[in-house]
């Protein structure tokens, strides 16, 4: 391939006791997004960090229905499935300490190992990021995500939602616009891009949103679909020159926290660079929190609808061993056979 394509994996063993003890000694009191008679500024709920016992298919899935991709980046703080095979080919073992700057570590924040990306070693240009909730359930093609070396997405426009349930997500957000408003003016990047707003083949709700939005002068926010961020190493490098500052505040924060930015910056920011080919990429990916709607998620898994699926821990109750067994059964129905990244 002219432009291979890498995959990141970002992966925590929310079980390892050696883990919880590093963690203990930096984490303030536990509490719940839910508990509105605690304040804080962080997130450290139990669901940034539980185990679904399926990351497995995620590997048969990249074997089976991405052949083409070049090297799995493997990120994890340094501990490792029982079951991975560390000598696999296509394997890139990275631990935190390989490519994160040591100020910013121990981290138990998702942000700084996203935002250093781009520092590691051998990375390809073109990768895809791949949270450990994101499946392939169908054979894909590379130019499902990148065309001729640039990324395959959709600029769609929406305003940073007010949800107490999850708030830090909110400011996040909120925190990403403040960010892009500073280099990209919002009715000019839409008249030096027009088609790439109002793309034929867009969902219709784009076209609403988007239409909705001329009428604000400033960005209010972006809709970014949940699923495997198809990114380039050189924007985030460059993102790292022009706002440093933003980007190292969030680093230095070892749980989520109000005032960070995350991946969806470097996203957009390519968006609206214009560095995109603009598709309606809801076509074949899925979403769904996990647990939630069991039967709807086991048929969607069985029947291979989607080439891809987003199996999201939600922030609120669900009955997780419940949830938990009928994914794995799901898998095992399309992805039954070890690939080369098991023991």
């Amino acid at each position: 391939m002219n432009n291979p394509i890498d995959i990141v994996i970002a992966w925590v063993d929310g079980n390892d006791p050696k883990w919880q003890q590093t963690k203990a000694l930096y984490e303030i009191p536990k509490t719940t997004i839910s508990n509105t008679n605690t304040k804080t500024s962080i997130d450290n709920t139990i669901q940034r960090y539980r185990d679904w016992e399926n990351l497995q298919y995620l590997f048969r899935g990249i074997e089976k229905f991405a052949p083409y991709v070049r090297t799995v980046h493997f990120v994890t703080c340094g501990h490792l499935p029982s079951w991975l095979n560390t000598k696999a080919a296509k394997l890139h073992i990275v631990k935190h300490s390989d490519y994160i700057p040591e100020q910013y570590l121990p981290t138990f924040s998702s942000h700084p190992i996203e935002l250093n990306f781009h520092r590691i070693n051998e990375l390809a240009e073109n990768f895809l990021y791949f949270n450990d909730d994101f499946f392939f359930t169908n054979m894909t093609k590379p130019d499902d995500f990148f065309v001729n070396g640039i990324p395959r997405d959709m600029l769609a426009l929406q305003p940073v939602v007010a949800n107490p349930q999850n708030s830090t997500m909110s400011h996040i957000f909120l925190n990403n616009s403040l960010v892009l408003c500073k280099h990209f003016n919002k009715r000019n990047n839409i008249k030096k891009q027009p088609s790439k707003y109002f793309k034929l083949g867009y969902p219709l709700m784009y076209f609403i949103y988007n239409m909705l939005e001329l009428t604000f002068p400033l960005f209010t926010g972006f809709y970014t679909t949940h699923g495997p961020s198809p990114l380039c190493k050189s924007t985030l490098a460059m993102i790292w020159e022009k706002e440093f500052e933003v980007l190292n505040n969030t680093c230095t924060h070892r749980f989520r926290h109000n005032d960070d930015v995350n991946q969806y910056l470097i996203r957009e920011w390519q968006k609206l660079s214009g560095h995109f080919v603009a598709s309606n990429i809801n076509k074949f990916l899925k979403y769904f929190d996990a647990g939630k709607d069991n039967k709807a998620i086991y048929q969607t898994i069985t029947k291979q609808k989607y080439k891809m699926i987003c199996l999201n821990d939600p922030c609120f109750d669900i009955d997780f061993e419940t949830g938990k067994k009928t994914i794995i059964k799901a898998f095992k129905k399309i992805l039954p056979d070890k690939c080369s990244f098991e023991i």
